[in-house]
């Protein structure tokens, strides 16, 4: 290897093109096969990227450094290179010393282009088109990146260069060349997109904080391509037509984005945005009068259409898109979308195109509300079949909600309709949406394995839900606003609308109490909740109501729907496969069964409902097979039980029969003591209301309409497949319905709607000084973390602080913990040149972070007071062979005396919080408490913390004004927790708080903190300080987690409190403990050793007072005086209070004061 690396850089340094060319190859070879070939880098920079050479190699060269790692000092050779090939007569070295630019860090890019700006403009007007095509590739990918826009914010000169850039670009969508007309759309279509997306940026790797000026600097350069495209779409148009065929895709995107952003407002967005930030943006964009707009697209439509019957699929599905995407505007036509669904479709028929089959399915999905009525319905049976064929989860039930939502809203709109007088289409409602035969007896089949169909009945129910709660408001045209019209015209805007389509679900899934899912339950769970909020809404207990009572015929006809459906799922009890669902089945339909609508003379029979449901009940009590995996019999006997207790309340032959089954259960063996004394109390409760059928209300609860069963189980504890797969698919069904129900409004509408407040313009985080105050260079850092990529990036300022201007200044930034760098390398250098003296200079370093772990970055800095004061070559031009040692240490010398010795400055740390690692994970607090027991690794300690106040008002009673006790953790709002839940405990200074939270990684962290404060004994000045003694509790998913997070404790409660709270060791707790039982026996010695005041008699007056006791109490106080009379009168020194009395007058003194503190406050301050 050694041999061949030899004569690759021997064929490297020859003068001979055709040599250096093929000794390239064979390192890009090397390369390719996974070998380092860093030290081919130097040669191959020094050799031909700083030296003359052909266009072949230099662009070889390139391809080579970009496949390596560089040192510093061989990129300033590479940026010193294309800076001198950017003056180059050859116009294909220039292309290829352009084309590097891409690739060149960011931290270098800026200067690079700064200085070398003439050139690159120039290129824009090169005769050649190979050079135009360079510059426009390049330029187009490197001006779109966040960095870039980070740049300009910070350097006026170049703002202006890079808006001017744009345009340049701009015009070259109608150069005359294909290549370049073609790689110009695709380069404003990539700045159009990553306005929305920032897909390129995060690739790259870029962190940037949105700042208002960088996002008004971003919307400019988008503004005024837009007014470009907008205004030439004619010769745009004409001039796609010319390029070939295969490039045409390119030129789709750029025209369409321009025109939906003038035709739907968005351009009077991005003006707003660039106003605020205070960039000169032009005043000659009138986008036109409303027809001008209407016009300009229906023109860029019939420019697409023909292309839609193009025989290449990705062209095709491209154009559908587009056009789509127009058809949403104000303006658009439903036959743009159909021409284009159908278009799309057909793709789907042919097979072709099968990479973007899920692109396909959600393209159409997302889209159909575009259609008119019929269209939709006709599509509806062959859309479910194509979800069901798609292999990735959150394509299909993304695609499953739209389609439940385009169900609900097809049925309501076509329902509206008739009522307002239209003539009925047929098979709008939603029994006849779902008739389709595969889905029908998918449904009715009860040991399919498909889980698609658990999919469809939860989504469809969920989706009934979210039409149950108000519409979201839409203050916005566009997509979402038709699908919120269509379902307010069909409510009606009315409350109980919904219930209409919501009762024909419930009818169409009625068979997925049958199914057998492997011991899954959540779908069947949606099913019964949904049930039993419709039977609650419609009080199906109390029978269907009547005219007379003032029931309207849908009411009536609703309720007798139910009232079949109920009977229905009685009989259904029978078949029920899955032994869990059984009793919650028998609780779901006995709540709300009209039991005084039963047949009396029908008693007997078998199938009358109230002998069905008994039996059932008999079947769950006596159910022997009770392993824990198949049924919860905890649950489902507590639950019959109940049932047992409401059903024999309402109804005295329910009772008679119900009082037979109890007995027999409680003198079964099946019974356990908790259940034998609980069928006691409900015999008891149903005897009471036998001979006492007026109070029929004390075992009868009302029917609110909830359903108590969950499918939460915690897997940690009592590990099931079916339970994780359930929860996996409630996580997958709720993410899809709330995105496509309740979406987040985009980062542009919070920015305009609560302007420089909105969270989406974060401030930049505050920066952390790590150099002395004595040092010559002065360095401060801050780092910004992202998530989803999980990196850090650190961005430093340097400053020099001494008189001198200092040529050379290197960083260096090592890594302890779990941070490496991308390119693997141990350490990171950042070179800067030319440090002015007071002038702050910033550079940053991303690094990627592998686990959760504490970890620093460790920063270096070199400086070189003597840099290029001695002199290079003392020591003549000699001939010396190639491996000359002296040479090679004459070398070394000068470059060594060319440097100067550095002087080297090692500065603190930057240690990255372990909070910073966290995510928070936001849970209801029965979740949490459901979570909490299973975490498996847990840690405690305690920590302190002083807060002031005064007498009463320290204490957590206070009800009006925040708490002065809680002040320590005040921070901990800040930091990436959830607050679940906070107990603040009243009457005493005491309080709970539940925090959960997650790592990057996913593992659960929870933390509970418990405080009581004590006063202070050394009162200074009459204001009490007082310490506030903390219990944390933290406990994770992972040991990994906690053993982290306790190898620091008062790191870490500096990371979560700023430093608020002192962490205090177990045993001086204990100490402090014991100190205060000591103090506080001794003030009960001392006040039990205090002679209690003389008291006056007052006899007389007590007995008058107490006339009004009942006798024993008299009889009780005359024996006592007896007593007292009989003792000699000596001095006593016991209290006659015992210690919990005493206790409890405290305790009430205590609440009396508070209460009267409490309206004396309020007094004031409604006066």
């Amino acid at each position: 290897m050694d041999i061949l690396f030899a004569q690759i850089q021997a064929d490297l340094r020859s003068n001979d093109a055709l040599r250096q060319s093929s000794a390239l190859l064979q390192a890009l070879q090397q390369s390719a096969a996974g070998k380092d070939i860093s030290s081919l880098a130097r040669s191959a920079c020094e050799e031909i990227v700083a030296s003359p050479a052909s266009a072949v190699c230099k662009k070889l060269a390139f391809d080579l450094i970009r496949s390596t790692r560089l040192t510093p000092d061989l990129w300033d050779t590479v940026c010193t290179g294309v800076r001198s090939d950017l003056d180059f007569p050859d116009p294909d070295v220039t292309a290829a010393a352009i084309s590097i630019l891409a690739s060149i860090p960011s931290h270098r890019l800026a200067r690079l282009i700064s200085d070398a700006n003439k050139e690159i403009s120039s290129c824009f007007d090169s005769p050649s088109d190979n050079l135009r095509y360079s510059i426009t590739e390049t330029l187009g990918s490197i001006l779109a990146r966040d960095d870039l826009v980070l740049l300009c914010e910070n350097n006026v000169n170049l703002l202006d260069r890079v808006s001017s850039w744009w345009k340049r670009i701009g015009s070259n969508m109608l150069d005359r060349s294909d290549a370049v007309s073609k790689v110009a759309f695709e380069s404003v279509g990539r700045l159009f997109q990553e306005f929305d997306s920032k897909r390129m940026s995060r690739l790259a790797g870029d962190k940037l904080v949105d700042s208002e000026n960088s996002l008004a600097i971003r919307s400019n350069w988008v503004l005024s391509m837009v007014d470009f495209v907008w205004k030439k779409r004619s010769a745009l148009m004409a001039r796609s037509l010319i390029v070939p065929i295969e490039s045409f895709r390119a030129t789709v995107f750029p025209i369409v984005y321009a025109a939906k952003a003038v035709a739907s407002g968005l351009v009077d967005v991005l003006r707003k945005v660039t106003k605020a930030g205070g960039s000169n943006v032009g005043s000659g964009l009138d986008s036109g009068s409303n027809a001008e707009k209407v016009v300009g697209v229906s023109d860029i439509v019939s420019h697409l259409v023909p292309f839609l019957a193009s025989l290449d699929p990705a062209l095709i599905f491209e154009v559908g898109i587009n056009m789509l995407s127009l058809a949403d505007v104000p303006g658009g036509k439903p036959e743009w979308a159909s021409a284009s669904i159908t278009a799309i479709l057909t793709l789907w028929d042919r097979q072709e195109f099968s990479s973007a089959r899920e692109s396909i399915v959600r393209a159409v999905v997302t889209n159909l509300h575009l259609l008119d009525l019929h269209m939709q319905v006709s599509l509806f049976k062959r859309l479910l079949l194509m979800v069901r064929n798609l292999r990735a989860e959150s394509d299909r039930m993304h695609a499953l909600a739209c389609i439940c939502r385009t169900a609900l809203c097809v049925d309501l709109f076509a329902k509206e309709s008739v009522r307002r007088g239209q003539k009925p289409l047929p098979g709008t409602d939603i029994a006849s949406l779902f008739e389709d035969v595969r889905i029908k007896d998918d449904l009715n089949s009860a040991t399919s394995k498909s889980l698609f169909r658990e999919e469809l009945v939860a989504s469809l129910v969920e989706s009934c839900f979210q039409l149950s709660l108000p519409l979201p408001e839409q203050k916005n045209s566009g997509t979402e606003s038709r699908v919120i019209g269509a379902l307010a015209y069909g409510t009606g805007y009315g409350a109980l609308n919904w219930t209409e389509p919501a009762l024909e679900v419930v009818e169409v899934c009625r068979p997925c109490v049958k199914w057998d899912c492997e011991g899954r339950t959540y779908a069947i769970d949606c099913y019964l909740k949904l049930l039993v909020r419709l039977c609650h809404i419609y009080d199906t207990r109390g029978g269907v109501k009547r005219v007379k009572d003032g029931a309207s015929q849908d009411q009536i006809l609703n309720e007798t729907r139910l009232q079949t459906l109920q009977q229905q799922l009685i009989k259904d009890l029978r078949e029920v496969n899955t032994p869990r669902i059984c009793a919650r089945l028998i609780w779901a339909v006995s709540e709300h069964f009209d039991l005084e609508g039963l047949d009396p003379l029908l008693a007997d029979d078998p199938e009358d409902p109230l002998n069905i449901i008994i039996s059932n009940i008999h079947k769950v009590l006596f159910n022997l097979d009770s392993s824990a995996t198949t049924s919860n019999r905890l649950q489902d006997v507590q639950a019959v039980l109940l049932c047992a207790q409401r059903l024999g309340s309402r109804h005295p032959r329910a009772g008679q029969l119900l009082t037979k089954e109890l007995e027999d259960f409680r003198n079964n063996g099946l019974a356990d003591s908790v259940n034998k004394h609980q069928c006691r109390l409900i015999l008891q409760i149903i005897k009471y209301i036998t001979s006492h059928p007026e109070s029929k209300w004390a075992g009868v609860g009302e029917a609110r309409g909830d359903y108590p069963f969950s499918h939460h189980k915690l897997t940690v504890q009592f590990y099931e497949a079916s339970a994780a797969q359930d929860r996996k698919l409630e996580g997958l069904v709720h993410k899809a319905i709330q995105e496509l129900w309740r979406p987040d409004p985009s980062e542009l509408t919070l920015l305009l709607t609560k302007g420089i407040n909105s969270t989406f313009l974060k401030v930049p985080p505050s920066a952390f000084t790590l150099t002395g105050s004595s040092d010559p260079c002065y360095v401060e850092a801050h780092h910004l973390s992202d998530s989803s990529d999980g990196r850090i990036t650190l961005h430093l300022k340097v400053l020099n602080l001494t008189e001198l201007e200092l040529n050379r200044v290197d960083i260096r930034v090592g890594l302890s913990g779990a941070l490496y760098f991308m390119d693997g390398s141990p350490q990171a250098v950042r070179q800067l040149r030319n440090l002015v003296s007071q002038d702050p200079v910033p550079c940053s370093v991303t690094v990627g972070v592998s686990h959760f772990e504490r970890c620093a970055l460790w920063v270096q800095v070199l400086y070189y007071p003597f840099y290029g004061s001695g002199v290079a070559g003392d020591y003549g031009e000699g001939d010396y062979t190639e491996d000359d040692p002296s040479q090679v240490m004459r070398q070394k010398r000068s470059s060594k005396q060319e440097l100067g010795e550095p002087v080297v400055l090692r500065c603190q740390p930057y240690k990255i919080p372990l909070t910073d690692l966290l995510l928070p994970h936001k849970c209801s607090p029965v979740e949490y408490f459901r979570f909490w027991p299973s975490l498996p690794s847990i840690i405690e300690y305690t920590g302190a913390y002083t807060y002031e106040g005064s007498g009463f008002k320290a204490t957590a009673a206070q009800q009006y004004e925040a708490s002065p006790f809680l002040s320590g953790l005040k921070s901990l709002s800040s930091k990436p927790f959830h607050l679940v839940c906070s107990h603040i405990l009243k009457t005493v200074a005491g309080f709970q708080l539940c925090y959960a939270a997650k790592t990057w990684y996913g593992g659960f962290v929870g933390m509970m903190i418990f405080g009581a404060s004590e006063v202070s004994r050394n009162v200074d000045l009459g204001d009490e300080t007082t310490t506030m003694m903390c219990k944390f509790v933290v406990r994770a998913s992972d040991a990994s987690i906690t053993k982290e997070i306790g190898l620091d404790l008062q790191g870490w409660l500096d990371d979560i409190t700023d430093g608020g709270v002192e962490y205090m060791p177990e045993d001086e707790v204990k100490v402090a403990a014991a100190e205060r039982l000591r103090i506080s026996m001794e003030r009960i010695a001392l006040l039990k050793a205090a002679q209690p005041p003389p008291q006056p008699p007052k006899e007389e007056v007590e007995e008058e007072e107490e006339e009004e006791d009942s006798d024993d109490e008299k009889k009780k106080k005359k024996k006592d005086s007896q007593i007292e009379d009989g003792k000699p009168k000596g001095p006593s020194t016991l209290s006659t209070l015992t210690a919990e009395e005493a206790e409890h007058r405290a305790l009430q003194a205590a609440v009396l004061q508070e209460w009267h503190m409490l309206c004396k406050e309020k007094a004031v301050k409604v006066r």
